[in-house]
C-alpha cells in the first residue's frame, strides 16, 4: 500500500490543495461553533523536533488533540537520533507505532530518508530547504482574505530561504508570480530541478521593484536557524531589506503583509507594518493549526466530504 507523504509543496496537486483548503474552512468553522469533531480517536501523531519551534509544536499538538488523537512530542535528546541511530531504523520503529509523523529537522534528505522507511505518513515540519506547512497556511490565509491567488504577484523581501523556495514551488501549482528581492550573494538557488519562466519567478536586488504593484508582501528574519554564526554579516547585508510603510505603499492599495514569525520589529519589518491594517500575520499564524488539521485528516482518511 502506497503511503502519502507531505515533504515538499510540490508533492500535492492543485486538486489536492483545493480539497485541503475546503476541509480547512469546514474544520475551522466547526471549531468556531464549538462542534466536536474527533475522527482520529486512537490515532497518534509523533512530533520529532531536531529544531525547536513555538508555532509548529502548538499548532500540531492542539490540532491533533482537537481531532481526537494524541500528539507525542519528541525532542532530539529524547530519541536515539540524537545518539547516532540510523534514520532508517528510527523511521521503521516510529512508523509502526504511530499513525502519522511530523519531523522538523535540518537537511531535506533527513525527512526524505525517514519517509522512505516509514509505514506512516510523514509531514515536513521544516527543513533547511523547504517549509511546506507554512506556505500551506499562507496561501489559505491569502485566499481567505482576498480570494484566489491565481494571477497575483507575491513579493518576497529578504533572504532566499526555505519559505521563499516553497513559495516558488507553489507559484507553479497556483499560477501566480513570485518576485524575490535579495542582496547579491543571497539569490535563489532552485533546488527542486524545475525551470521557472518569467510568468512565475523574477529575481531582483531592489526590494522596491519587488513590491511595486504586488498583491502580497512577505518577509522573514535575516538570520534563520542554523545561520547564527553569520548573524553580524547578515544584519549588515540585509540592512536595506526592511519592509517599511513606504515599501508597502508601492504595493497595491489592498495588498496584505505576511510574516511566518517570530518577527524582529525594527529589523526585517517595521512595527507599523507588522501591527498595521495590512498585516494578516495573526490569522496566518492561527491558520497553521487549521490547515495542518485538514492535512492530517487527508493523509489518514483521504478525501472526507462531511
Amino acid at each position: 500500500m502506497t503511503v502519502k507523504h507531505f515533504l515538499q509543496f510540490s508533492d500535492f496537486t492543485r486538486d489536492e490543495y483545493e480539497h485541503v483548503f475546503a476541509r480547512t474552512r469546514v474544520l475551522k468553522e466547526k471549531l468556531r461553533r464549538g462542534e466536536l469533531y474527533q475522527p482520529l480517536v486512537g490515532k497518534t501523531l509523533a512530533m520529532i523536533f531536531e529544531k525547536t519551534s513555538t508555532r509548529t509544536r502548538v499548532s500540531f499538538e492542539a490540532g491533533m488533540n482537537q481531532l481526537g488523537g494524541h500528539a507525542m512530542f519528541l525532542a532530539s535528546k529524547d530519541t536515539q537520533l540524537g545518539r547516532g541511530e540510523p534514520i532508517e531504523d528510527v523511521a521503521r520503529v516510529i512508523g509502526r507505532m504511530c499513525d502519522v509523523v511530523m519531523l522538523r529537522t535540518y537537511e531535506q534528505k533527513i525527512v526524505d530518508t525517514f519517509a522512505a522507511y516509514s509505514h506512516a505518513p510523514v509531514i515536513n515540519g521544516l527543513t533547511n530547504e523547504y517549509h511546506p506547512c507554512q506556505t500551506l497556511a499562507d496561501i489559505f490565509t491569502y485566499i481567505e482574505h482576498r480570494g484566489s491567488i491565481e494571477g497575483k504577484t507575491v513579493a518576497w523581501v529578504g533572504d532566499s530561504n526555505n519559505i521563499s523556495r516553497t513559495w516558488l514551488q507553489a507559484s507553479r501549482i497556483f499560477n501566480f508570480k513570485l518576485r524575490l528581492a535579495a542582496p547579491k550573494g543571497y539569490e535563489m538557488k532552485v533546488l527542486d530541478g524545475l525551470e521557472y519562466g518569467a510568468n512565475h519567478f523574477e529575481q531582483l536586488v531592489d526590494p522596491r521593484e519587488a513590491a511595486e504593484g504586488a498583491d502580497l508582501v512577505s518577509t522573514d528574519v535575516c538570520v534563520s536557524m542554523g545561520y547564527e554564526r553569520e548573524s553580524l554579516q547578515r544584519r549588515v547585508d540585509f540592512l536595506h531589506y526592511k519592509v517599511t510603510e513606504d515599501l508597502m505603499k508601492l504595493a497595491k492599495p489592498d495588498a496584505v503583509f505576511m510574516h511566518c514569525l517570530p518577527a524582529h520589529r525594527g529589523e526585517e519589518v517595521d512595527p507599523e507594518v507588522l501591527d498595521g491594517p495590512q498585516s494578516i500575520v495573526w490569522d496566518e499564524a492561527e491558520n497553521r493549526m487549521h490547515t495542518q488539521k485538514a492535512l492530517i485528516e487527508y493523509l489518514l482518511l483521504g478525501k472526507v466530504t462531511d
